[in-house]
């Protein structure tokens, strides 16, 4: 049994064994119900999900065959719905939870292969079912879950099932495909024990090289991140050392923060198409998450990981400083949370010894995890004070995680931050992080200090220095709380929750707390004096609101949701001795009584309630008493008016002589009864001696005529009931059981080490008595049987003379009634529903489910039976002669929601102000290296399990009531239920706001309980859509209930309800009220996003042209409202053709012969496509694109070439009959053309208006804005391929518009060719780009339709027309007839491994030369077809045809890269980028073993010569280029008045070849393609370093954006050896500009390259790079210089600290002696700048690689440095900067850090610096 079960309420808890029975009972009948053979028999379990959730839940103990039972009938009925996505989401769900709760006892094999069909025919096919966006997106959510959880029980043999069915996918890194296959492969690879055998060091060798195929990709990354992380946490037999600096560096890079000052995201990420992104996670905390388990689960005994882990941690660490906040912030924080969670969880199960855990010699000893918490604490240490707040709270988390594991080093590191947030005046935000720091590790602190095993830190002074850091820390905390400080305040409570949740009780004279050096009655009095002060000054956040249910809360930051003032205030008052307790009794109870404080009621009242939860007895006397007696004394002294009894005082005869109380004893009055109200709610019998007391109060209080007392007096009467009635916790903070390594200390419990062999001492519960049940009956019979009969008197016939007394009459009287309810809730016996037959039935005869009381019963069924039914009365009064009184109405519907919905009612608002029970300062991990104590889970203070057991019991007496109906036909709502539902019926369309909004929250409560009531409920307020009389507000509450998921679920079953539905909204057009259509637009919308199918029972006659039927008359009525013609307004005309198409796609699943519905549904879309209404046109372009599906005439792969043309006797589509009547029509597609051109037209201009309105208005609101957002499908097929091509990129290409074109031709072969031929010729031939966008579209639809016949077509005339196109001037339409040609090649299939027809001879179409003279935009124009027709062809899959053109197009574009036109020069750049990938993929494959291999080899050694040869020529032009720059430079220095021309003609040729080199290299690593280019882009490294600044302008641009795509680019062996040597050479250039460049590039490689440099590559780095510290070329040398010494000071935060060591000691070495040598020679004769200059900088270097820090050997550096500061520049300035930089970064902690230094280096820093008292 679960603890919180077993800590039930004894009674309750013996009925919680009554489940196991009661699950039993419920799996039997959902088998009994799940009949294989009937699909729809899936519908009847539906109603028994709720209940299996419940058992869930409620944490019951069941019987584990049961569970398995169920899981496996889930997953059956699971995969048998796949056409109803509504019920796999549910199942789903339930499967979800269930396997995650008993994964570990189960025993199951479960296949992979049904959930990826499932997967594929509902996301992944181009036309996916009708279903809403929500709802699809919630099935995604629960299927890749659902496959997560189960692939633990793949069986053997499914990962290389799987690799073998997704490794195909991957090998095109430039199609989309490979996208989905590494999404596929990272949801289902399984890694369980069945699999591992798949897994080894090939295996993995191929990963990493399949993950390095496409570099800088986001959703790549986290999609190979995954896999390779749970391999990692579960493979421990694979051997990682070999891979470790490859992951290494991968996981660097994958971290957006700016390196070198340069940008922190790539400026080119690659374009994922956004439904792949979608639906496989790639969100960042994913691939960090993925990152840091990766990480910890690498760690072991003598692996070099533990080192890289340094460098990689040392490499991040900068960011987490404060001062380097950024949009990386989120990604560090997250590693840092996860990297501790995931070290916490390995310990965990290490510790545990685990079946399938990992070798002894793999785990974690004592060394490792030392050296983790150290490595850790270095972001800790930056990250602490950031200013992002999560940051700063993921901080004090893991800070109180790793002081459980290594207490010796974060401990001091608490405690020195600490002390240093007090010494700290200059930063006070720092203290309260310090302070929540101490709070997070109080327990910690307490174990270590009185554990006799703890280790004890003697390296900081033995075990006193906790004590001492203890009791600083107490005696600060007083000082903490100020009500001008908030943050301060409410961490300083968090800290002493902390620190006494640990102490077993706390008095002077206990010994076991004779560890503190405190008196605690000393603390506690100035404790109180301080509280009482903070509460004296507290102002509410915000104005009370007086209305009829104003908050009783104060609103101040003491009672906010995460505030521990409360919880403080129970375990302090709690844990006090006897003594103790009496002492701050007596002085709370004196501060009650003399201080009325109205902005601190509830504050006040939790004091009061903490002082009764600890001792009720002694609270009751000393705070309630008193306050009682005075509220009495003081009504005493005013006139009553007698409504607590029925009558008006004789003395009230006139309204004018109404008494009134002053505002000062008003406001006593209300405070000190509100007061109370929060005070007893846990008093218990200990309230009995108070009775009659409580009894004159409240009556008192009714009689009042002030209505604040008035409701003040119903809240002391809803809270006296509860504490009477309710059961609920006491003595929760008596300690029990103490610590077994430390007495003092209370003993935390963990849930999951609970078992009943060893019960824990369970809690003791308020169980009502005699007496308490007596009195709240007297209650009762007062305040709600009299006020039920005065009530109903009132609206039987008026008592009163005067309207103004009836009012107050009434609202008193349903004040109390209501408050009543509210206080016995379901104590009060529940409504006896009604059975099948109409007949009243006792609901203990429902079937047990769970067990579950709020308390003792009182009173009896027939009191609530009665109150329905004068309530019934009394909204029927009010509705006819007070139906403006809002605050009467109000309390009408607040009692109906008590009677009906009372459990929810209650837990919702007891939930919502629940204190936050989670918090990591009051939870123990389950691994505790403090006492080497270790736990299944975490533990908690006794108290705080107790609280979530009273949570838990709450939750139980809620759902045993309200769901005891759900799940049996056989009880129906009594007629009590029905009655109240048709007065909230009516209260939901009145015409007050409020009014409807309360009624609507309380009647959608209710028909959830019963869903029986929802048809009636969906007919009366769809009537009030159609009806023509309906109010404003009539509409307005209608549509607020229709919107509801209750409502909009019940659709889906239920087919009369759906056409009183659909037909409400589609006749309700005739309002003419602004907020009504808004209403109904906003309702129709959110129906169609969660649209979860129609019930089969419409279509259930097989002929649904049948007259009568209600598909026919739905469908036909349907089609008629949105046709053209209709006179309906564009939305609504919209929104019948959306119905209509929802219908008709539904039909396929229910109609055995659907195609008549499905023909006359196309046909009038296709009419749809040149209709006057731009939204129901493109509505009508994704229902066509839905509904063309047959494609009788599209061409069989498996049918023979020759007979492609010929289509006699194949069979015809059902729909081909009725759409080529439509297009045959005279006009049609000149017509559609038109319409589709306009649609360009609104898309470009960003128009929400339409042309083709003629004239209609359109309301330009945010709902007009969401009803357009359903018309594009939910998943996008087209482009195949990502597009990074910038010169081709259109937004006015759309694909679905050509894809319709592509159905039609497929649907009703070459007669739709021959209809649209001369307008498509016309269309392509106008001057419009608009009519060039849709002529595109259609034509690329044609040639990609693969219909029979369309070769002949293209011999025909097609070929003539793409060549026109080709040889057209026009050139504002090139992107969108390049997309065209793109489309007509695109592959086939849902990989695009499929060949179309027409892609040969399209690209030997565009293989012919063009025309000795064009202009050069045809020709730019050529390339760019060619361009984006070969990005779509597969690589691996090319036939010889197209490599031939490959090879061919190579040599035409390798001797035109001197073109004389900037854009054919791109374009050339582009393509031949594309040319040489596309071959070099190729080549890798294993295509090139084919039978035609020696030919293909002859083409391979052609490219690589064509590869080699420009490599070549590269160098010779780049030779040429900086020959000609310097002879231009020496001209220009001796002739001034040189003419920019004066570049001869071969001179001008290079530049161009080199521009083209460049855009060569730009579009190699824009694309992704450069993994395949590596090669060729290291050998023109060099020309991109040194051509950074020429006379060309336009060259050196280039040279600069290849440059900085360069810095992002990861290079590998033996590539990178040569890119070391380029590096190298390139240091050594004459050009001054082109050795700063490298400078530049060097930092950014090294941060990219430091995992998988070697030791001596990085040597030779470091010394180029202190080589050119003492450049001596005079040309900006100086410049050189400095450059050199800011890469230095990066280098050395980079990681390598032995280098950086070596390089420190070097460099203070060297400056050491010279400043030695000028000192002696007094001045710096015979010295070079650059001999002084450079030595100082590397002082500097080293000074600015540590700030904010200050390491050993800094002060030496630093003063070593300040003694230059008397030599010339650029010395002294260097000096100075530097020296200014470093005050910078250490100004905050000066105070402390200066004790660094000795008094003479600090008199040499004074001297320096130019604040003379800095320093000091």
């Amino acid at each position: 049994m679960h603890l919180y079960n077993a800590w039930l309420p004894p009674h309750v808890a013996e009925e919680t064994k009554r489940e196991k029975g009661s699950f039993a009972r419920v799996v039997r009948t959902v088998k009994e119900l799940h009949r294989p053979d009937d699909p729809d028999s899936v519908y009847s379990t539906l109603a028994w999900i709720p209940v299996i959730k419940l058992f869930i839940d409620a944490e019951s103990e069941v019987a584990l065959e049961d569970v398995g039972t169920l899981v496996k009938i889930g997953l059956e009925l699971f995969h048998v719905s796949q056409n109803n996505l509504y019920a796999q989401v549910k199942w789903g769900k339930t499967l979800l939870r269930l396997i995650n709760k008993y994964h570990k006892k189960l025993s199951l094999r479960v296949p992979w292969r049904p959930f990826y069909d499932t997967l594929i025919s509902t996301h992944f096919t181009r036309n996916t079912g009708p279903e809403g966006a929500i709802l699809k997106q919630r099935h995604f959510e629960t299927l890749t879950c659902l496959v997560q959880s189960c692939r633990r029980f793949f069986p053997p043999g499914s990962a290389l099932d799987i690799w073998s069915e997704f490794r195909p996918l991957v090998e095109n890194p430039w199609h989309n495909s490979a996208f989905e296959g590494s999404g596929f492969l990272r949801l289902f690879l399984p890694t369980n024990l069945d699999n591992q055998d798949f897994y080894s060091c090939g295996r993995i060798k191929e990963c990493v090289d399949l993950w390095d195929s496409i570099p800088n990709c986001h959703f790549w990354n986290c999609q190979w991140a995954g896999v390779i992380a749970r391999v990692v946490k579960n493979c421990n037999f694979i051997d990682w050392e070999c891979f470790l600096p490859t992951l290494f560096i991968r996981y660097l890079n994958m971290f957006k923060v700016p390196v070198a000052n340069g940008c922190e995201s790539y400026p080119f990420p690659l374009d994922v198409p956004q439904n792949i992104r979608f639906l496989f996670s790639n969100k960042t905390g994913t691939l960090v998450k993925a990152i840091a388990k990766s990480i910890v689960y690498l760690l072991k005994p003598h692996s070099s990981a533990q080192e890289h882990l340094e460098k990689f941690v040392n490499l991040l660490e900068q960011y987490y400083h404060p001062s380097n906040d950024g949009r990386w912030t989120y990604s560090l924080e997250r590693v840092l949370l996860h990297l501790v969670t995931q070290f916490k969880k390995r310990l965990k199960h290490e510790q545990q010894n685990t079946n399938n855990g990992r070798p002894v010699e793999l785990r974690l000893g004592r060394s490792e995890r030392t050296f983790f918490v150290n490595v850790v604490l270095k972001l800790i240490d930056r990250g602490q004070y950031s200013k992002d707040e999560d940051l700063s709270d993921t901080v004090v988390a893991a800070i109180s995680i790793l002081s459980y594991v290594e207490p010796s080093l974060v401990l001091p590191f608490v405690a020195s931050r600490y002390y240093m947030a007090l010494e700290t005046m200059t930063a006070t935000h720092q203290l309260e992080i310090a302070v929540m720091s101490m709070a997070y590790v109080g327990r910690s602190l307490l174990l270590t200090t009185l554990s006799p095993y703890s280790v004890k830190p003697v390296h900081l002074g033995g075990g006193n220095v906790f004590i001492d850091l203890l009791r600083v820390s107490l005696s600060n905390a007083l000082l903490g709380m100020d009500a001008n400080d908030p943050p301060k305040t409410l961490a300083t409570m968090q800290l002493i929750s902390s620190i006494f949740s640990n102490l077993a009780s706390l008095d002077d004279n206990t010994n076991g707390l004779l560890f503190m050096p405190i008196r605690f009655s000393q603390w506690l009095d100035e404790f109180l004096s301080r509280l009482f002060s903070l509460l004296l000054y507290l102002e509410p956040s915000s104005v009370l609101n007086e209305g009829l249910y104003s908050p009783e809360t104060s609103g101040t930051f003491l009672v906010q949701y995460s505030s521990y003032y409360y919880i403080m205030l129970e375990i302090l008052l709690g844990k006090l001795s006897k003594s103790l307790y009496d002492q701050a009794l007596r002085k709370i109870s004196e501060f009650v009584r003399t201080n009325t404080l109205p902005g601190a009621v509830e504050e006040v009242g939790l004091l009061c309630c903490a002082c009764i939860h600890s001792n009720r007895e002694e609270a009751v006397n000393h705070l309630i008493e008193p306050l009682l007696l005075s509220v009495i004394s003081s009504l005493e002294d005013t006139l009553l008016l007698g409504f607590s009894e029925g009558k008006i005082s004789n003395a009230l005869i006139s309204i004018k002589a109404k008494p009134a109380l002053s505002p000062a004893l008003e406001t006593t009055i209300n405070y000190q009864l509100k007061v109370l109200s929060i005070a007893i709610s846990y008093g218990g019998p200990a309230l009995l001696r108070c009775k009659d007391q409580f009894k004159e109060a409240i009556v008192s209080c009714f009689d009042s005529p002030s209505w604040k007392v008035n409701k003040a007096g119903g809240h002391l009467l809803r809270s006296l009931l509860r504490s009477l009635t309710h059961y609920y916790p006491t003595d929760l903070y008596k300690c029990i059981l103490c610590h077994p390594d430390a007495t003092a200390l209370d003993k935390w419990i963990s849930t999951k080490d609970y078992s009943e062999d060893e019960p824990v001492m369970p809690p003791k519960w308020h169980i009502p008595s005699s007496e308490e049940v007596q009195f709240a009956n007297e209650l009762l019979d007062l305040h709600l049987q009299s006020a039920l009969d005065d009530l109903y008197r009132i609206c039987q016939a008026g008592i009163h003379s005067e309207p103004g007394d009836n009012k107050e009459h009434l609202k008193v009287t349903l004040l109390r009634v209501d408050s009543s309810l509210q206080g016995v809730l379901s104590c009060l016996p529940d409504f006896n529903p009604s059975s099948r037959n109409g007949m009243v039935e006792d609901p203990d005869h429902a079937p047990f489910l769970i067990a579950g009381a709020t308390g003792l019963h009182i009173g009896s069924s027939e009191l609530r039976e009665k109150a329905a039914e004068v309530i019934h009365a009394a909204c029927k009064y009010l509705l006819e002669e007070k139906s403006d009184d809002s605050i009467l109405l109000t309390l009408v519907i607040h009692i109906m929601d008590a009677l009906v919905n009372y459990g929810r009612f209650w837990y919702d608002e007891w939930f919502g102000e629940a204190w936050n029970l989670e918090s990591a300062s009051i939870t123990e991990p389950p691994i505790n290296f403090i006492v080497s104590s270790h736990s299944k889970g975490k533990r908690r203070p006794r108290w705080n399990l107790i609280d979530k057991a009273y949570l838990h019991s709450m939750w139980r007496s809620l759902k045993s009531s309200y769901n005891k109906f759900c799940a049996t036909g056989n009880f129906h709502p009594s007629n009590h239920m029905i009655l109240l539902l048709d007065d909230l019926l009516k209260l939901c369309l009145h015409n007050y706001a409020t009014v409807r909004r309360l009624a609507s929250k309380s009647l959608l409560k209710m028909i959830k309980r019963w869903p029986s009531m929802i048809s009636k409920c969906v007919f009366s307020l769809s009537e009030n859509l159609r009806d023509l009389n309906s109010p404003e507000h009539a509409v307005l509450g209608s549509c607020a209930i229709l919107t509801s998921k209750t409502v909009l679920r019940h659709l889906s079953t239920d087919s009369k309800s759906f056409s009183s539905f659909i037909l409400g909204i589609l006749l309700s057009s005739h309002h003419e009220s602004l907020k009504a259509q808004k209403a109904i637009i906003e309702l129709f919308v959110t129906y169609n996003i969660q649209f979860a199918g129609v019930s089969r029972s419409i279509f259930r006659t097989s002929d649904y042209r049948i007259n009568g039927t209600d598909s026919a008359n739905l469908v036909s009525q349907i089609i008629s409202l949105g046709s053209d013609s209709s006179s309906l307004h564009w939305r609504y005309n919209l929104m019948a053709n959306r119905v209509l198409l929802l219908l008709a796609m539904t039909s396929r699943n229910y109609l055995n012969s659907s195609s008549e519905i499905l023909s006359d549904t196309a046909g009038h879309f296709l009419k749809n496509l040149k209709c006057r209404l731009p939204q129901t046109r493109i509505l009508a372009i994704s229902a066509l694109n839905t509904l063309l599906k047959e494609s009788p005439y599209k061409f069989s792969a498996d049918a023979q070439p020759f007979f492609c043309d010929d289509l006699e006797g194949s069979t015809k589509s059902s729909l081909e009959g009725a759409l080529t009547r439509i297009f045959k029509a005279d006009g049609f597609f000149n017509e559609t053309l038109n319409s589709l051109s306009l649609v360009h037209i609104i898309t470009d201009a960003e128009s929400t208006s339409s042309r083709g309105n003629n004239g209609n208005s359109i309301l330009q609101s945010q709902a007009d804005k969401s009803i357009t957002r359903f018309y594009f499908d939910f998943s996008a097929s087209w482009p195949r391929t990502p597009s990074w091509i910038s010169l081709l990129e259109s937004n006015s290409f759309y694909s679905k518009f050509a894809r319709i074109f592509k159905r039609l031709v497929q649907e009703c072969g070459m007669s739709v060719l021959l209809a649209l031929k001369s307008t498509l010729e016309e269309f392509s031939n106008a001057k419009e780009k608009s009519k060039q966008c849709v002529a595109a579209e259609a034509f690329a639809g044609i040639l990609h339709s693969d219909a029979n016949g369309i070769l002949g077509q293209w011999d025909s005339w097609m070929m003539v027309h793409l060549q026109n196109i080709i040889l057209a001037q026009s050139v504002e339409s090139i992107p969108e007839w390049a997309a065209c040609v793109r489309y007509a090649v695109s592959g086939k299939g849902r990989y695009g491994t499929r060949v179309p027809l027409l892609r040969q001879q399209i690209l030997d179409c565009l293989a012919i030369p063009l025309p000795p003279k064009v202009a050069t935009t045809v020709v730019a124009k050529r390339y760019a077809f060619l361009a984006a027709a070969l990005i779509e062809i597969s690589p691996q899959k090319m036939q010889v045809g197209e490599l031939q053109i490959h090879n061919k197009l190579l040599e035409e574009l390798l001797g035109n890269m001197c073109h004389s036109s900037a854009q054919v020069r791109e374009t050339i750049g582009v393509t031949l980028s594309v040319l040489c990938s596309n071959i070099r993929l190729y080549v890798l494959s294993d295509r090139h073993h084919s039978h035609e291999g020696g030919k293909n080899d002859v083409n391979n050694q052609l490219t690589e010569s064509c590869i080699k040869i420009l490599k070549e020529q590269a160098s010779q032009v780049l030779m040429n280029i900086q020959n000609t720059s310097h002879c231009v430079s020496l001209e220009t220095s001796r002739d001034l008045n040189v003419p920019d021309g004066h570049l001869n003609g071969d001179s001008q040729d290079d530049v161009k070849w080199m521009e083209t080199l460049f855009h060569f290299i730009i579009s190699s690593l824009k694309s992704g393609r450069s993994s395949f280019l590596l090669d060729v882009i290291v050998g023109l490294l060099y020309p991109v370093i040194s051509l950074q600044e020429t006379l060309n302008k336009d060259l050196s641009a280039l040279a600069k954006a290849a440059f900085d795509l360069l810095g992002w680019r990861i290079f590998w062996e033996p590539h990178l050896q040569e890119v070391v040597s380029v590096i190298l050479s390139s240091a050594n250039d004459s050009n001054w500009r082109t050795r700063s460049a490298v400078l530049t590039y060097l930092r950014i490689f090294m941060h990219r390259h430091t995992f998988i440099l070697s030791r001596s590559e990085k040597q030779k780095i470091w010394r180029t790079a202190e080589k050119l510290l003492i450049d001596i070329q005079v040309e900006a040398s100086s410049r050189v210089r400095e450059h050199a010494a800011t890469v230095l000071a990066g280098l050395m935060k980079g990681g390598d600290e032995d280098l950086a060591r070596d390089f420190r000691d070097r460099a203070y070495n060297v400056a050491n002696l010279l400043e030695r040598k000028i000192k002696q020679r007094k001045r710096s004769e015979g010295q070079s700048v650059a001999s002084i200059h450079g030595p100082v900088l590397a002082l500097a270097a080293c000074v600015l690689s540590a700030p904010y820090d200050m390491p050993s050997w800094l002060p030496e550096h630093v003063t070593l440095l300040a003694r230059f500061s008397g030599e010339p520049s650029p010395v002294k300035s260097t000096v100075t900067k530097a020296i200014a930089e470093f005050r910078r970064t250490h100004a905050d902690t000066w105070d402390i850090q200066k004790n660094s230094f000795s008094e003479e280096q600090l008199e040499v820093l004074a001297d320096t610096s130019s604040s003379s008292s800095y320093f000091a």
